[in-house]
């Protein structure tokens, strides 16, 4: 498995993982935007020619929030979602970002503990942020 930073050319498999993984996926169109905009990196986790998983961040400035990670559901458990925060947390560095911030829902706690091992912090709570079902969502930033 290696982890690569994206073009364009990975749009639809990533879209295919975001219909896999989410109960509200993003478009093929929005997926293209993420990967067009000068301002964003999208990582993908490739393993035998299949993408297995994606993230990506949107910078401003000195600031990354992060828009996505996702592994598909046969892959999890194999370290591809630390390596790809790992691709994202270097990518921080090397763009000298202050932070990475992001939500989670409330009750994933496997993403929740992975976060923390990377020294992400609870800063907030959002109320009902997450629809079907209705749930809360973790604000959590790392500091660089």
């Amino acid at each position: 498995m290696i982890i690569k930073k994206a073009d364009i050319n990975y749009s639809k498999d990533i879209f295919k993982i975001e219909e896999k993984v989410f109960t509200h996926p993003w478009s093929v169109e929005s997926v293209e935007n993420l990967l067009k905009d000068e301002n964003s990196a999208v990582f993908v986790a490739v393993n035998d020619n299949e993408v297995c998983g994606y993230c990506g961040v949107n910078t401003v400035l000195d600031e990354g929030y992060i828009t996505n990670i996702a592994v598909l559901p046969n892959y999890r458990r194999q370290g591809i979602g630390n390596e790809l925060l790992n691709a994202l947390c270097n990518f921080a560095k090397e763009k000298n970002l202050a932070f990475l911030t992001l939500e989670v829902r409330k009750s994933n706690t496997p993403a929740i503990s992975l976060y923390k091992k990377y020294g992400f912090q609870q800063v907030g709570e959002r109320k009902n942020y997450y629809s079907s079902p209705v749930e809360n969502a973790l604000l959590l930033t790392k500091y660089f």
